[in-house]
């Protein structure tokens, strides 16, 4: 990653900077609300059954109810960062941390399910004034020197957050009730609501340009019409008339929001001239693959545990949380690693341990050997993830102005969130062809209509089971091979990404980065040599 300097210069120490002590509450806060906004995220997957059997709806309105809150979210990231920027961080975040606990109470009281759809919408309104302030709030904040490991410590919960939300979800579902689920967010905005109050320092942007709307219309138009696409792609088809419309119109959104943003220049919501500067694009090229295979891996891992394993939700998430806990130590541990070696050697040697954690799954996973097969690949995962995530995040904060942090910190989370969206979806989809086309040559002679479940996938195949008289052993060996032939087939791919990843940092390594604009009002910006 490259060691640019930032794209404007951070203003002057102020004489009441914060104390060390301060410095500390602000972390802790920012970072007890970041962790609100994630466990909200994947909390409900631990949930689907008891979603529908509770207001009686199909499996695809459960989804919705777990998705549409990750879709408002992300689509409205970008406008409310720079809203953000604009109105003041702290007062934002204080909004959104109150909006947030009160759609979570609502949700946890939801009598219908049309209800729970209108408080996760809200409850995705808060989500994104939080997400983008809270990393803010730690730029405009923190002095250069500090700013490194508290980035690390706020990418460590935005990384293993998730997996450690549905941990705590599974295990609430486990031994209280699924209504329960939303206590835990409700009680850490509660916190960092407090101590936010207490201690966060507000801070914004002086700007006599008006807002750009139309940016953040387009924006939000892309957003939803791509995310949208990958969310329902695998459940519609690719070809369904709703995936190409979404995909059509947040294609042409995006290029909207491109061409609009360069018309407008130095008044633009996203200056996207500044992805010509190395640190900005690779930080977001990076970001972008390694959330898509994480997300990915997530996704084939879950069902291994579960319906090849036969573990229940409590135990399979439990098993998740060792790639979790390297991948936030890791987090913490990469500014110091890369004062060291460098920024960009810290991620490519990030890059190169994720790849190899995939390939360690690929070779050794094992229906018969079952969870040691795959924890030394989940490890060199989650410890290549860390090293990778840091740097790149703090590439993308240190590209835009001071008074831009706020949007800068949105384009680093809407990243992810495509990033998320793509690797599920892309993922998914390889595990789900390469088991079908294995499963078909084991087949032979089990029942139709049993061997028609078996094809849909291994949890079909398992609830078919016994049906098939004489043949369920059958059937449960040729599902459970099937599975692990489909998860090879998907690492491999993982693989094939993470090495293009590589090449595509190494050769922009060798390469002098393109000037920034300096026209009438862009930041002068100097590039350092690379470390």
């Amino acid at each position: 990653m490259s060691t640019n300097e930032p794209a404007c210069p951070a203003p002057a120490p102020d004489q009441d900077a914060p104390d060390a002590r301060t410095l500390r509450a602000v972390l802790v806060a920012v970072s007890v609300a970041l962790m609100a906004v994630i466990a909200s995220v994947s909390g409900l997957n631990v949930a689907q059954t008891h979603l529908a059997v509770e207001f009686g709806v199909s499996h695809g309105t459960v989804l919705w109810i777990i998705n549409i809150y990750t879709l408002t979210l992300a689509a409205l990231l970008l406008p409310l960062g720079a809203i953000g920027d604009r109105l003041g961080r702290k007062p934002v975040l204080v909004a959104g941390l109150v909006v947030f606990g009160v759609a979570g109470a609502a949700a946890g009281l939801a009598p219908t399910a049309e209800v729970m759809l209108a408080a996760r919408v809200v409850g995705g309104i808060g989500a994104a004034m939080i997400m983008p302030i809270t990393l803010a709030v730690i730029t405009s904040t923190f002095p250069e020197e500090q700013r490194g490991r508290a980035i690390g410590v706020w990418t460590g919960v935005a990384g293993g957050g998730g997996i450690l939300g549905m941990f705590l979800s599974a295990l609430l579902v486990d031994v209280a009730d699924w209504r329960w689920l939303f206590l835990l967010p409700v009680v850490l905005v509660a916190v960092a609501l407090a101590m936010t109050l207490k201690s966060v320092p507000d801070s914004r942007e002086s700007s006599a340009r008006p807002f750009d709307t139309v940016g953040a219309l387009t924006s939000a138009v892309a957003v939803v019409g791509l995310i949208f696409a990958l969310q329902e792609g695998p459940e519609k088809g690719w070809t369904a008339p709703a995936t190409l419309v979404a995909v059509a119109g947040g294609l042409a959104a995006a290029a909207g929001f491109v061409a609009w943003e360069r018309h407008r220049r130095d008044a633009s919501l996203l200056d996207v001239r500044l992805f010509r500067e190395r640190g900005l694009a690779d930080g977001s090229v990076t970001l972008l693959v390694v959330f898509g295979v994480q997300a990915g891996i997530a996704v084939v891992l879950f069902p291994f545990l579960q319906a090849v394993l036969g573990w229940s939700g409590l135990p399979a998430t439990l098993a998740l949380m060792p790639m979790a806990v390297v991948m936030m130590l890791m987090s913490g541990l990469a500014p110091r690693i890369a004062a060291g070696i460098g920024a960009r050697r810290t991620t490519m040697t990030g890059v190169a341990l994720g790849g190899t954690g995939l390939a360690l799954m690929a070779l050794f996973v094992s229906a018969d050997g079952g969870y040691v097969t795959v924890l030394p690949g989940m490890l060199a995962m989650g410890i290549g993830m860390g090293l990778s995530m840091t740097p790149s995040t703090e590439a993308i904060t240190a590209s835009l102005p001071s008074g831009k942090q706020g949007v800068a910190s949105a384009l680093n989370d809407v990243t992810r969130e495509f990033g998320t969206a793509l690797g599920v979806a892309l993922l998914g989809a390889l595990l789900s062809a390469g088991y079908r086309d294995s499963v078909e040559g084991r087949l032979d002679g089990v029942p139709a209509d049993v061997a028609d479940a078996a094809r849909g996938g291994i949890a079909g195949a398992v609830e078919a089971a016994p049906a098939g008289g004489s043949h369920a052993g059958q059937l449960i060996r040729a599902a459970e091979q099937s599975f692990v032939d489909g998860w090879q087939q998907a690492m491999w791919a993982g693989v094939a990404v993470m090495a293009a990843l590589f090449g595509f940092l190494a050769l922009r390594g060798r390469k002098e980065p393109a000037p920034l604009p300096g026209g009438d009002g862009d930041p002068a910006v100097g590039v350092s040599a690379e470390r």
